[in-house]
């Protein structure tokens, strides 16, 4: 009886989440729809799931080949979004090996005042943040949004913690051998901490990928756009054809869907493989 109480349950569980599924798919399912049809179509009811007339190719020569630089939007978010995701993650992990595995003095009171500054809202720091950008000349300048997203306190909680659980029999190993502590950063500690640097990777370039605040108040040359404010361009020259914008919207989620896919990968890797804790 209590086996099958616990089957009943997991079956419930399971319905209740295949419709919950269902649910949050159904709207991208319906983009991907409306992004191959003839404009016409777009708004027919009942809903046309697959396109009676297919427009998929031209609707995709509209958005990358025509008016609107969406090519160069795409490339702006791709060359930020990268560099801010590989930024943090060298240099979170490396703030992160400090506090989780050296010794100095006033460490734990650095991790404190650090921990202090996260309740900060990012809003609140955007003038002092303004005028520093300003006052360094990379006021509308990749290279200003790029240092401002680089550094991630957040991140580095999330890695220290991670740190803490890998034995500490692994350092002393490598200091027995002759390693330094540089070395034992980058060929003992990365690979041991690979399912964090994924799960960081994958939230970073998201959250840079789909950054709205930052491009719009520190740049206005629209050749420096990143893709949140290129589909807002975009959306001014095409408001009234569903099926154009759909397509832009679909070609911005691609990046985000392969990066997923990949790092989703190495994260289980990663814990399957990882170090041993103890």
């Amino acid at each position: 009886m209590g086996k099958n109480k616990i089957d009943f349950s997991r079956l419930i569980f399971t319905v209740m989440c295949s419709i919950l599924s269902i649910v949050f798919i159904v709207p991208l399912i319906w983009m991907l729809s409306a992004s191959a049809k003839l404009e016409r179509d777009v708004m027919i009811y009942p809903i046309q799931w697959i396109p009676r007339d297919w427009n998929w190719i031209e609707n995709f020569q509209k958005v990358w080949m025509e008016n609107v630089p969406f090519s160069l939007f795409y490339w702006n978010s791709l060359k930020i979004a990268v560099i801010a995701t590989l930024c943090t993650l060298v240099f979170s992990s490396m703030a992160a090996f400090s506090f989780a595995k050296l010794r100095a003095p006033g460490k734990g009171i650095m991790f404190g005042m650090m921990m202090s500054f996260m309740i900060i809202p990012e809003q609140a720091t955007l003038v002092p943040r303004f005028i520093m950008i300003k006052w360094l000349g990379l006021y509308n300048t990749h290279e200003g949004i790029i240092i401002m997203l680089m550094f991630s306190m957040y991140f580095t909680f999330l890695m220290r913690q991670f740190m803490m659980g890998v034995h500490n029999d692994f350092i002393e190993s490598a200091k027995i051998d002759g390693a330094g502590y540089f070395r034992i950063y980058a060929q003992i500690m990365l690979p041991l901490c690979r399912p964090i640097l994924a799960t960081a990777g994958i939230i970073k370039f998201i959250w840079t990928w789909n950054d709205y605040q930052n491009p719009l108040i520190f740049l206005f040359s629209k050749e420096l756009y990143p893709l949140p404010l290129g589909i807002q361009f975009f959306r001014q020259e095409y408001s009234n054809n569903v099926s154009l914008m759909m397509m832009a919207a679909v070609s911005a989620i691609i990046p985000l869907i392969i990066v997923f896919v990949i790092l989703q990968k190495q994260v289980i890797n990663g814990i399957t493989v990882g170090g041993v804790k103890g």
